[in-house]
């Protein structure tokens, strides 16, 4: 794992120029998303900066339009021609914008308050910790760096400077996705048995930086993977002890070197629940959990994509209503900084080295062909 960190961190922080061509294959579309209430909100706001300006983070600053709580003040770009555009879309001043050259002296706008850090992977570590030594709050995009020992870093350089760090989990918000842990909870499952997650599409143009081995740090597992992961720990309900691994390559030329195709994995759970799991970049129609106790089960299809998620249990069809996932995430997320509000499921840095640790091990456990032991 040190030589893949060691060879990350030789890329230079000027490559955030880099566009985004990537396309999350949602399905359903989001013209059914509902409306949050109308009800007049005064009270505190959290100013949120965007360092990088690709497709995703066009999609939170729409979303964030919808926000009470939480409202795109300012932008970072390493592509100039990108700036304008923003600011007249999105009404944000001179005195807002910054570039990866002057960006560090964000420290001294008082009208910022955080950084939502969207780039490709290997580059959130730097943008997290140049965020934090300004003193401004951070979030960053998921998986928040490219191995455990750079997040731990993050996590250490935002305790430093006493400023929050969390991590782009929107599903951690999702209504659907949080009765079933709700459900779980209050043992309607009974106990939990068996776990299955299917994280995959097929991924498009082939000069995109997520088939980048140095910019995503990996390939489908580094992207979608982290999906299955992140949703076996939070349906399950425990942190997995073991992890082993399968890598599958049809395509060296597209998926080169160090950016995996398609990787089996598979968990197991101090309680002795199992987790079966895929993550691909060569197969449509993989975005679903399921969820197995003795007493019932639970199933999201779609279970992560941009929505609506739909789901059912052994009780019937869940039918809350849509609401636009990153609207959601940021006004939760402003309550958690402004107001210290603790989230039903972990946001925070902590918990996303956590699923750095599993990626870390799977990633070992294809090359070394053996079951890996984990402490989380």
């Amino acid at each position: 794992m040190s030589s893949r960190r060691n060879f990350l961190q030789k890329l230079s922080f000027s490559a955030l120029a880099i566009p985004s061509f990537y396309t999350f294959n949602t399905g359903d579309k989001e013209a059914n998303a509902q409306p949050f209430d109308t009800q007049p909100y005064d009270g505190p706001v959290l100013r949120v900066a965007l360092m990088g300006l690709g497709s995703y983070a066009n999609r939170v600053a729409e979303a964030m339009k919808d926000c009470k709580m939480a409202k795109l003040v300012g932008v970072v770009s390493g592509t100039p021609s990108k700036i304008p555009v923003w600011q007249k879309k999105y009404d944000i001043p001179d005195k807002n914008c910054y570039n990866y050259e002057n960006f560090d002296s964000i420290k001294d706008n008082p009208d910022i308050d955080a950084v939502y850090v969207i780039t490709p992977n290997s580059l959130h570590r730097e943008g997290v910790i140049r965020t934090a030594k300004a003193g401004k709050h951070a979030i960053c995009e998921k998986p928040m760096a490219v191995n455990a020992i750079e997040g731990q870093e993050m996590v250490d350089a935002c305790k430093a400077a006493n400023v929050k760090l969390l991590v782009g989990y929107r599903m951690h918000f999702e209504p659907k996705t949080l009765e079933i842990i709700k459900m779980r909870k209050a043992g309607e499952f009974g106990e939990i048995k068996f776990f299955q997650g299917l994280s995959g599409f097929i991924i498009g143009n082939p000069n995109q930086w997520r088939l980048d081995p140095v910019l995503a740090g990996g390939g489908s597992m580094m992207d979608i993977g982290v999906y299955s992961i992140n949703g076996a720990r939070y349906l399950v309900g425990e942190e997995p002890i073991w992890v082993t691994a399968q890598e599958t390559k049809t395509d060296p030329v597209k998926f080169k070197e160090g950016v995996d195709e398609t990787i089996q994995f598979q968990m197991g759970f101090p309680s002795g629940a199992v987790a079966s799991c895929l993550s691909t970049y060569a197969m449509n129609n993989l975005d679903s959990f399921f969820l197995n106790g003795v007493n019932g089960f639970a199933e999201l299809q779609p279970a992560s994509g941009y929505g609506p998620i739909k789901g059912r249990t052994h009780k019937g069809e869940l039918t809350h209503p849509h609401k636009t996932h990153q609207t959601i995430q940021m006004d939760e997320m402003a309550e958690i900084i402004l107001n210290g509000k603790k989230p039903i499921v972990p946001v925070d840095g902590e918990e996303g080295v956590k699923d750095l640790k599993i990626i870390d091990a799977i990633y070992s456990a294809v090359k070394s062909g053996r079951k890996m032991e984990l402490s989380l």
